[in-house]
């Protein structure tokens, strides 16, 4: 519609196209609760009050909010494609998500990017892109692409494209290595998210100071607080493991709630499907004591503003008229959800909507040297050995020096200790790339859990009680072109396939929820008692978050940035 259009039927000299009547409108921008009816006209809001319409809608008292905004997502760790997802978030009143492709990009590069745009289209929630800064994370890992700055300037411009994603070489931003530096320069003035976990100081300073203005990774009040203090955004993600809400919240204040916002980054379809998505942090908050006005806020305008979302966030004239209507404030129960001015959601159920089949355009990436994997047998050197210890409910790992357990001259899974064997196998280029480690903290008590999803690369990663076992878990993957399998007795006793680039189901979120809980329940029933063991392993391969991480090169010290020895110093 023309501009002259929209002045028209602000001022009420033609009809509106939806009249929402008697509703309690959560305004953000004024912090107050308005009782009116709102106009809706070519998907924007025009205005307040009575207007002679199309089309009418009695909320009947219901609040009217904007819809939630998620500040920071990898969709590839839903498992889901773009379309599965909306149709899994929309019912929540999820009405745009900030999408970070950083997996499918790791394993296809631009041409994952490109699948993402192209598959995120025309959805009932709008998926801005953040260009993924790191691909590969660091030179410790293969990873099936790599992107320079020259590579993302390209993308800079397509429709949703709204920035750099998350800058998890600060290491190098630091240090001010040169691409690094290239990759901050080619933003042009767009948001730069930042992941500095633990970053403190003049280091702190000097990355925030280059450009970078959010971060993710708090994990506790007083790194949120530094970062607060020095003028940072701060995303309070709960994921599916990163669950950081509960100790961030209790920073949030009047005087500072603008500069928070809420974001998932990883969250399976199962939480989704039974706890919800935004509107789950919302009610959490909630219930930390944040008042409802401050937590919507921190779900929609908070988000909108810092990224630069002119028309988006906010029920107010000239904004998108994407709402979730609420029946209740204090629980956040969704009933309804408008996307520009049109309902997408009803009952928490995603109405019908077209999308392109899952796997167009998508070729297989599960390729491995076959012989790689026939030995993986780690020979005894030493009598103190470094192991990525799990912390529970969290990415960051301990770095832990056990004394192995020798058979035969050779370091073999100690399950009475709870330190398994643990393997990632490269699997973009057919390398024979194999790292070898142990992790304590999975509890398997037989057999072996393997996925071909493993954060940052997306390499095979495997951890198991016996060499068969583990063998046949990643036979299995392969056979599946990606997914995530159970093992033991050398076959598989639950699977999940992931033929979308080893990271997405081509399935619906009900059947990737049912076979992921098959696949963590048959992880329980061999010893296994976190509370996500798929989650839970992906990171035990990301070299960007502290302590000891293990990738298809090796063990890696994160603190020291280097590949080390499975062996201690002086062990």
């Amino acid at each position: 519609m023309s501009l002259e259009d929209r002045i028209r039927a602000g001022r009420g000299d033609q009809p509106a196209d939806l009249l929402i009547q008697n509703a309690r409108v959560v305004n953000v921008i004024s912090g107050e609760i308005i009782n009116t009816d709102v106009a809706v006209f070519a998907g924007r809001v025009i205005g307040f009050g009575h207007y002679e319409a199309l089309s009418y809608m009695d909320l009947e008292g219901r609040y009217l909010c904007p819809g939630f905004i998620d500040g920071h997502i990898h969709i590839e760790s839903s498992m889901l494609t773009p379309p599965e997802f909306a149709r899994a978030v929309v019912g929540h009143g999820t009405s745009a998500v900030i999408c970070d492709p950083h997996e499918i990009a790791n394993v296809l590069g631009i041409d994952g990017i490109n699948y993402m745009l192209r598959a995120s289209a025309g959805l009932p929630v709008t998926v801005y892109v953040m260009l993924p800064s790191c691909v590969p994370a660091t030179h410790m890992e293969t990873s099936g692409a790599e992107l320079n700055s020259g590579d993302l300037a390209l993308l800079l411009n397509r429709k949703r494209v709204i920035g750099i994603a998350e800058m998890m070489n600060y290491p190098g931003v630091v240090a001010g290595d040169h691409e690094a530096l290239n990759k901050i320069r080619i933003a042009g003035g767009r948001r730069i998210d930042g992941h500095a976990p633990g970053l403190s100081g003049k280091d702190l300073c000097a990355y925030i100071d280059a450009g970078i203005r959010s971060d993710h990774e708090c994990v506790t009040a007083g790194e949120a607080r530094e970062k607060l203090r020095l003028g940072m955004y701060i995303m309070v993600r709960e994921g599916t493991t990163e669950k950081n809400l509960k100790e961030l919240i209790s920073i949030v204040n009047d005087q500072n709630s603008r500069q928070f916002m809420f974001v998932t980054d990883d969250r399976h379809p199962e939480d989704v499907l039974e706890e919800g998505h935004i509107d789950h942090l919302v009610r959490m908050a909630i219930a930390e004591g944040v008042s409802p006005m401050t937590a919507i806020q921190m779900a929609t305008i908070n988000t909108a503003q810092y990224f630069g979302l002119r028309r988006v966030g906010a029920v107010v004239p000239g904004f998108s008229a994407d709402f979730a209507i609420l029946d209740d404030l204090e629980r956040v129960k969704v009933s309804r959800v408008i996307k520009e001015g049109r309902v997408v959601a009803d009952k928490g159920r995603a109405l019908d909507f077209d999308s392109e089949p899952a796997v167009h355009g998508i070729r297989g990436t599960v390729n491995i040297d076959s012989d790689s994997i026939k030995d993986l047998s780690v020979k005894a050197e030493g009598s103190q050995m470094l192991v990525i210890g799990i912390v529970p409910g969290q990415i960051v790992t301990e770095k832990l020096v056990v004394e192995p357990k020798v058979e035969g001259g050779f370091v073999v899974a100690d399950t009475d200790n709870d330190i398994l064997k643990m393997a990632v196998v490269e699997r973009h280029r057919a390398s024979g790339n194999v790292g070898l480690g142990f992790v304590r903290g999975m509890g398997l008590k037989l057999g072996a859990i393997a996925s071909s999803v493993a954060h940052d690369s997306h390499n095979i990663i495997v951890v198991g009680t016996n060499d068969g076992d583990m063998r046949a878990a990643i036979e299995e993957i392969v056979r599946m072109n990606g997914g995530a399998v159970v093992a033991v007795d050398r076959k598989p006793l639950a699977k999940l396939p992931l033929p979308v680039a080893g990271l997405m189901s081509d399935q619906s979120a009900v059947d990737v929820a049912t076979a992921a809980r098959e696949v963590l329940g048959a992880a329980n029933e061999l010893g296994c008692e976190l509370d996500d063991e798929l989650i839970s392993l992906s990171f035990l391969a990301l070299p960007v978050v502290p302590s000891l991480k293990l990738t298809d090169m090796g063990l890696v010290d994160v603190e020291k940035f280097e590949l080390v020895s499975l062996w201690a110093e002086g062990g």
